[in-house]
């Protein structure tokens, strides 16, 4: 489970808690029941149920369903004259008295499968002007609640005294909203749960890219500042129904968090603690720090840095790395002590050694990462490259030039020395820069943070490399594809696929590193081993460390096989079998031959030639790291052509995959994707292009009195 963010501890003592679940919610656009979300709720509501959590639903959506309903058998019911008549629109206490028995019936029948009962209450507005009314209310509820039933209310528009939709009749409650805030704090709930068609109160309109989703509201802050759209398309209510209700609640004492309801598990994660939606709480001006910096304005920052940096000179960018490897190599120790802090605590958590493994900046990494930036800094000037000079006619010049990306999002986990070899490549190119690291490592990054842009100088900016400490700012992050312009998430499989689901921003990295050495019947066995060896055991945690170990089939009936199988078994790896490999080895099947260990274990198995490999490569790996172990020429030839990966190797471990290997000077990470950057990514992959046209007054006017000469020019700096 994700830690609990402090501003949401209080559900540790949630015992009682009222769910109002609005119409947009309940029904889709053209008025017919959300089924799907309804039976997702109720799953929730069943799950708390179990749980020993006391649950109040408030529901609406009575009138949307029964208008639907009516509007249907009045339909079937009508000549063709009536319908060619204007139609007037129903009565909305009709179509609320149709539409009730619909909707209870729904939940009684989704309940029920779920072995929940649940019970109907209706009221108006006039019932709480009678203190007996309320009294007994209470005690029906507490005897409800006692037997685990779910009571489920709505207001009875059907026999209402309201004269229209908005006007209070008395002042106690004025839409399902209000009415849940009401329940709640008559029935004394400890929390209030307001689900809505959008993820939480926003700043403006939902759909406006420059929209913030507001975490947590202060009245004081926000009030003036947001924008409310229309109301809800089907019921009365929406967003500012729902912030009026919220706020009177919150400021009686009633924690309230306006949320998405048509996410499946949005009531659980809120009593989980995570940051989900929208809080109002009564305390809640103390815990937002007005010096707090939103996702958008550290985009935004970052870009106008990185304007600045672009502006300077080619050797004044080169001497802000000199700098940084300078300060590294200043603080070691204060890096050291961070990180060792961190460590502890990973081992401490029960964290896996691989996860602790790539955690620890072990002796010589910071002179190690300082010599890399050195090595970056006396590369030739990324920036303003020109790459090709075309005359396009009598003095007309185009230039392609290189120029940076903008603004990069990176979000890593576990290796505090990816922050350095990224912020030095971003300063190279000339990006602004957002990182976040995970939580294992926050020590480590704050520091190395800290160290690395105190060496930038004020005439570009330290917010040109943002650290991003909050997880829950990352969903903000991730909608900024207006200021935003490549996400590199560099961690696990999980990671990345969440990523690239929930950003309209290009993505670049790789999901897996499922990384084959291939021995072919013709290897010379002495260099086999040893670069099956190197390939496994030299980092087992690193990408592109091999995770199967393909072997031909000729080498099982010769003995070749076991010697590979004795070295590795010597060095402590364990070894899983494919259905070949298992029975002849008599070693566990693998459940799966796309499986990342990270770990010293691979996976084994025979194959009949290069073809197979290469087409059991294609089916289980990663299109990451592949390597081919032979001395016959042609077959190594077959293997280079034919495997479709970023990096394919003849003779070679697969450990060399690497940006400063390659002679890039560091790396941003290893992308497998097919657009833009692929292999390890280093200053190159975060540039791109732009044109240059130089002229002395030209135009086209229908390309008349022009001739085009499009000639080739020599390249000049």
């Amino acid at each position: 489970m994700a830690s609990m963010d402090p501003s949401r501890a209080f559900v540790k003592n949630v015992k009682r808690l009222v769910v109002k679940v609005g119409t947009a919610v309940v029904t889709r656009g053209e008025g017919r029941i959300a089924l799907g979300r309804i039976g997702a709720l109720c799953e929730q509501l069943k799950e708390l149920n179990s749980q020993g959590f006391e649950i109040i639903l408030v529901t609406s959506g009575a009138v949307g369903l029964g208008r639907q309903r009516l509007r249907y058998r009045k339909l079937i019911n009508s000549s063709l004259a009536d319908l060619q008549k204007p139609q007037g629109e129903l009565d909305g206490k009709a179509c609320a008295a149709v539409g009730q028995s619909s909707l209870m019936a729904l939940y009684d029948t989704l309940f029920s499968q779920l072995d929940v009962t649940s019970s109907q209450l209706l009221v108006t507005d006039s019932d709480f002007r009678d203190k007996e009314f309320r009294k007994q209310l209470g005690e029906t509820v507490k005897s409800l609640l006692s037997l685990k039933v779910i009571p489920i209310f709505n207001e009875n528009d059907a026999v209402s005294t309201r004269r229209a939709p908005y006007e209070d009749s008395s002042g106690i409650f004025w839409d399902n909203d209000s009415l849940a805030g009401l329940l709640a704090l008559e029935l004394k709930a400890d929390l209030l749960i307001l689900l809505s068609d959008v993820e939480g109160l926003y700043s403006g309109p939902p759909n406006d890219p420059q929209s913030k989703l507001i975490h947590t509201y202060v009245k004081a802050k926000h009030q003036g500042e947001i924008t409310f759209g229309d109301k809800s398309r089907v019921g009365r209510g929406g967003m500012t129904a729902k912030v009026n209700a919220a706020v009177c609640a919150a400021y009686a004492g009633i924690p309230v968090i306006i949320t998405s309801g048509y996410a499946t598990d949005n009531i659980l994660k809120v009593l989980e603690g995570k940051r989900i939606g929208t809080l109002f709480h009564k305390d809640a001006h103390l815990w937002i720090s007005n010096k707090d910096v939103g996702a958008r304005d550290m985009a935004v920052a970052a870009r106008e840095c990185s304007r600045r940096l672009q502006s300077l000179q080619s050797q004044d960018r080169r001497k802000i790395l000199l700098d940084i490897a300078d300060a590294l190599e200043a603080n070691e120790g204060l890096i050291k002590v961070e990180n060792e802090a961190d460590v502890a605590d990973a081992q401490l958590a029960g964290y896996e050694k691989s996860l602790i493994s790539r955690l620890a900046l072990k002796p010589g990494k910071i002179s190690g990462l300082a010599k890399s930036i050195r090595v970056l800094a006396d590369m030739e000037e990324p920036i303003g490259h020109i790459l090709r000079r075309t005359e396009l006619a009598d003095g007309l010049i185009l230039e392609r030039t290189s120029c940076p990306l903008g603004v990069l999002l990176i979000v890593f986990e576990s290796r505090p020395d990816a922050l350095v070899q990224i912020a030095s490549l971003a300063i190279r190119s000339g990006n602004g820069l957002l990182l976040k690291g995970g939580k294992e490592a926050r020590r480590s990054n704050a520091i190395l943070h800290k160290v690395i842009t105190s060496a930038i100088p004020n005439t570009v900016g330290e917010k040109l490399i943002g650290l991003v400490t909050s997880r829950e700012e990352i969903p903000d992050l991730l909608k900024l594809d207006d200021v935003i312009d490549l996400v590199i998430p560099r961690g696990s499989n999980k990671l990345v696929s969440e990523i690239k689901e929930s950003t309209k921003i290009p993505v670049l990295g790789h999901a897996d590193g499922i990384c084959h050495v291939y021995v072919d019947k013709s290897a010379d066995m002495g260099m086999a081993k040893k670069i099956v060896l190197d390939a496994k055991i030299d980092y087992p945690a690193a990408c592109n460390t091999m995770e199967t170990l393909l072997v031909h089939n000729d080498l099982a009936s010769r003995g070749g096989l076991n010697e590979l199988i004795a070295e590795l078994q010597r060095e402590g790896v364990k070894l899983f079998g494919g259905p070949r490999a298992s029975n002849l080895l008599n070693i566990s099947e693998t459940r799966s031959f796309h499986h990342e260990y990270n770990s010293l274990a691979c996976t084994i198995e025979i194959v009949d030639d290069v073809h197979a490999a290469i087409d059991h490569i294609h089916q289980h790996g990663s299109s990451h790291t592949d390597c081919i172990v032979t001395e016959d020429q042609e077959v190594a030839k077959i293997f280079l052509r034919r495997v479709d990966s970023a990096a394919v190797f003849h003779n070679a471990s697969t450990r060399f995959c690497d940006g400063a290997r390659f002679g890039l000077g560091a790396e941003v990470g290893i992308s497998t994707s097919r657009i833009h950057a692929r292999g390890p990514v280093g200053v190159e992959g975060l540039l791109t292009t732009r044109w240059i046209l130089r002229g002395s007054g030209q135009v086209v006017d229908g390309d008349k009195g022009i001739t085009y000469t499009h000639k080739d020019l020599p390249l000049q700096s």
